[in-house]
């Protein structure tokens, strides 16, 4: 494929540029082990998926209490009492979610050639603090915040165009979940990358699942700048 009129390359940010299973995990894992209820990764993520999803799709809520009360139904679908402090503590988390090992070196190896770019189901001050992790600069960010919607509304991608002036064809956007980024991405026509990191869940994550076909493929960030720079 002929990468010339690539101009900007958009991410999703969590899950594709940080961790977030591991993160999630790290913050979920007691809240479930202090009530002695014993669930699987698989069964947290297939659950919280569907919470989010459902959240996302209603009136427009924080991203923190967007965490907090899909914390609180986990608890109720799962069998453990998670209180509105639990899931504060569980939204804040985030906060600490690191970056995969192949985020920050891949994004500035990316930055020598293309801008890049921010499509990210997040609140600006949460974003703020992840931000200082990625080791670049962005030439635009789009938050759930400032469209006043989630992904997959086209509304966020659609904002990133208005704001940025490139035409379709001068935006190449990556993400690690097909239902949030690859599915949006094809209806408007924006060549994509599905970085479909290894899960315990494959091909969703922690993420709702669904069926798309992306323009390419990759594990990585790593993996997608060799593509892109080779």
């Amino acid at each position: 494929m002929d990468f010339s009129p690539i101009r900007l390359i958009t991410f999703d940010c969590y899950g594709t540029l940080i961790d977030w299973e591991t993160g999630m995990l790290a913050a979920l894992r007691p809240l479930f082990a202090r009530e002695g209820v014993k669930v699987t990764d698989m069964q947290l993520w297939e659950h919280y998926g569907e919470i989010e999803a459902e959240l996302e799709s209603g009136p427009y809520l924080a991203y923190r209490e967007v965490l907090a009360q899909a914390a609180q139904e986990l608890g109720r679908r799962l069998g453990a009492k998670i209180s509105e402090q639990d899931g504060r503590s569980f939204a804040q988390s985030l906060t600490s979610w690191e970056p995969f090992a192949d985020t920050v070196a891949g994004l500035q190896a990316l930055a020598q050639r293309f801008r890049l770019g921010i499509i990210s189901n997040i609140d600006d001050d949460l974003f703020a603090e992840t931000r200082k992790k990625l080791g670049v600069e962005f030439a635009q960010v789009v938050t759930a915040q400032q469209a006043q919607s989630y992904k997959p509304s086209l509304k966020n991608f659609q904002e990133m165009m208005v704001r940025t002036g490139l035409k379709k064809n001068e935006i190449l956007h990556a993400g690690q979940s097909v239902y949030h980024d690859v599915v949006p991405a094809n209806v408007l026509g924006i060549r994509n990358v599905w970085v479909n990191r290894p899960s315990v869940r494959p091909g969703a994550g922690a993420a709702k699942p669904a069926v798309a076909k992306p323009t390419f493929e990759v594990s990585s960030v790593a993996e997608l700048a060799k593509l892109l720079l080779s």
